[in-house]
């Protein structure tokens, strides 16, 4: 234990070794989210970044007094969430732990004397993280939620309508597979045409994305009815998954472009979830008035 570390209380000595950990796992993590980018300015500044974090190491075991080793499951986990969910997910989720960083070091004594300019690091990375950042999945980030939302709504509604008006799983379930592919088709359509008309770039691609987010929605939504035989259990695991399906995707959007998760989140279940109660009310008077039986 060096004259520093003796200097310093228990508990700040714990909160230090957990950000020299992070600070060692962020070294690796970073350098593996360079290995992702392509362009050599982009991934330069990762590097860079990486570089730095191996300096906070240092800096931090100058008052602790122990060599940490880098926590290898952490770094596998992170990884992965680059490779799965991108580039910009994986270091936003990262960078959330940097900011509380940020707020650790502010809560040290500020008397010592390496923590301003660590401080001013960390907060430099964040502006050049999100300056720097530029993946196409989050380009086309409008066209995949117009698909999103569009499905949600409508075939949750239609599903629920059908619920009640055929009480056979297996017709709700090629009913809701012909709406859903029918409305998928016509959506990219008129993604496509909308950003014709506006003047925007890679119109295909918008309408692509819009496409391709509408159809796995649909096949998301009508699964349960081809594994469950009870109409009425298979529209609740719908839903479940529909909230689910919200609950990930504003998640990631929210951490991807510093979004409100909670309000995104609730905004999108309410309407999917009153236009499913309003949908199965439609099919209860339907098949009350109209009298056909299936």
């Amino acid at each position: 234990m060096n004259k520093i570390t003796k200097t310093i209380d228990r508990e700040t000595i714990a909160a230090l070794l957990k950000d020299q950990q992070d600070e060692i796992n962020a070294h690796h993590i970073y350098n593996i989210a360079a290995d992702f980018i392509k362009d050599k300015h982009n991934s330069d500044i990762i590097r860079q970044i990486a570089k730095d974090e191996m300096k906070h190491y240092h800096l931090i075991k100058i008052l602790t007094g122990s060599e940490i080793k880098p926590q290898k499951r952490a770094i596998r986990f992170f990884a992965f969430i680059i490779r799965v969910f991108g580039i910009t997910f994986g270091i936003k989720l990262l960078e959330k732990g940097e900011s509380n960083a940020i707020k650790d070091y502010s809560a040290i004594d500020k008397n010592i004397e390496f923590m301003k300019e660590m401080i001013e690091d960390e907060e430099r990375h964040e502006n050049e993280l999100i300056d720097m950042i530029n993946e196409e999945r989050l380009n086309y980030m409008g066209s995949i939620v117009l698909g999103l939302n569009d499905a949600l709504v409508e075939l949750t509604g239609a599903l629920a309508g059908f619920t009640f008006a055929f009480q056979n799983t297996r017709l709700i379930a090629l009913t809701g597979l012909i709406t859903g592919i029918s409305a998928s088709l016509s959506m990219a359509a008129s993604e496509y045409l909308s950003t014709r008309h506006e003047g925007g770039e890679n119109a295909l691609k918008s309408s692509i994305y819009t496409g391709i987010a509408y159809i796995f929605t649909v096949i998301f939504l009508v699964l349960p009815f081809l594994i469950i035989s009870n109409p009425f259990v298979s529209l609740g695991v719908t839903i479940g998954i529909a909230v689910l399906i919200i609950f990930l995707f504003n998640y990631y959007v929210s951490v991807a472009k510093d979004y409100h998760f909670k309000k995104r989140f609730l905004e999108m279940a309410f309407i999917s979830i009153g236009v499913a109660g309003v949908s199965f009310l439609i099919g209860i008077l339907v098949k009350q008035f109209i009298g056909i039986e299936i």
